[in-house]
């Protein structure tokens, strides 16, 4: 069998089959071909649109296989030779990566896209609308410059959605945990700040901008065109509100609300946030009354 498909596709060598466009009517349909020099042979199904490859990778509609981790990327992206982009991982067109980039598996970098030298992402992210700075570190399952959540209800009653075409700006040595997502822009950009850390399952909403080392912990949410100063910490599950300003070095308490601007440094919490001192005393009121209640 080996030997009938060496004839039949005429080109072997050690690192695979180089497959030529075949004849109209040769197949019904097209099978992609693995023939490694230990005589095994792997064979899929695959639609046949005029395949062609280049060093065992296929090129279909633009798309070629990158050398270094066997990943898919456009000839029109621009792919520094130390990138690694990992088998399954898709690169778009126009698409820019630095120096020692690496993708990771099943990742989607869409159209445009700019990646900054030594940034890794992991897998099954989808970038896309946005810039990501040097150094970054990308965790499994983001998503970044997807639509924001915006509508309006005309005239007719109907929900409309706002356009949501701008971009998202990720600054130098950013790193963000598993399964954020952070919207892309309306009317600004969305930002992130140099050295900020970005935990697990936080939604960072369209229009957000965040300062410089800013630390957001594990379910934070943050409504859209809030704007965080630098050196701020938001606890676990703090919600801020939509076009509320905070100041930098702030830190609020887990669980707290953001309902209004923020316009001193330092420690609040509570639903809404207020100054902590305050936050306790209201604690110990409350429990001091519900111990009075027969």
């Amino acid at each position: 069998m080996a030997t009938n498909l060496r004839r039949l596709f005429s080109t072997y060598t050690s690192h695979g089959v180089l497959l030529k466009k075949l004849p109209p009517g040769s197949f019904s349909s097209c099978r992609s071909l693995c023939v490694c020099s230990g005589e095994s042979i792997t064979v899929t199904s695959s639609p046949c649109n005029g395949l062609e490859t280049s060093r065992g990778g296929n090129v279909d509609k633009g798309f070629l296989r990158w050398r270094n981790g066997g990943g898919t990327y456009h000839s029109s992206a621009v792919i520094d030779s130390s990138a690694l982009v990992e088998f399954g991982a898709v690169v778009h067109e126009s698409a820019i990566l630095g120096a020692e980039v690496h993708i990771g598996s099943n990742t989607v970098v869409g159209p445009s896209v700019k990646i900054g030298p030594s940034t890794k992402i992991g897998y099954n992210a989808s970038v896309s609308n946005c810039s990501i700075g040097e150094s970054c570190v990308i965790h499994n399952g983001v998503c970044i410059g997807q639509d924001g959540f915006g509508f309006y209800v005309d005239e007719h009653g109907n929900m409309v959605k706002k356009p949501q075409a701008l971009n998202v700006k990720i600054a130098n040595r950013v790193e963000i945990g598993a399964n954020t997502c952070i919207d892309r822009g309306s009317w600004r950009d969305t930002v992130i700040g140099d050295d900020t850390k970005i935990d697990n399952l936080v939604q960072i909403g369209h229009n957000v901008i965040i300062g410089k080392s800013c630390l957001l912990c594990g379910q934070v949410g943050i409504a859209g065109s809030a704007e965080i100063g630098d050196y701020v910490v938001l606890g676990g599950r703090v919600a801020v509100r939509d076009h509320v300003s905070i100041v930098s070095k702030v830190r609020l308490a887990a669980n707290s609300c953001v309902t209004k601007n923020i316009t001193e440094p330092g420690d609040f919490g509570g639903f809404p946030a207020v100054p902590i001192h305050q936050w306790r005393r209201q604690i110990i009121q409350a429990l001091i009354s519900s111990k009075r209640k027969p």
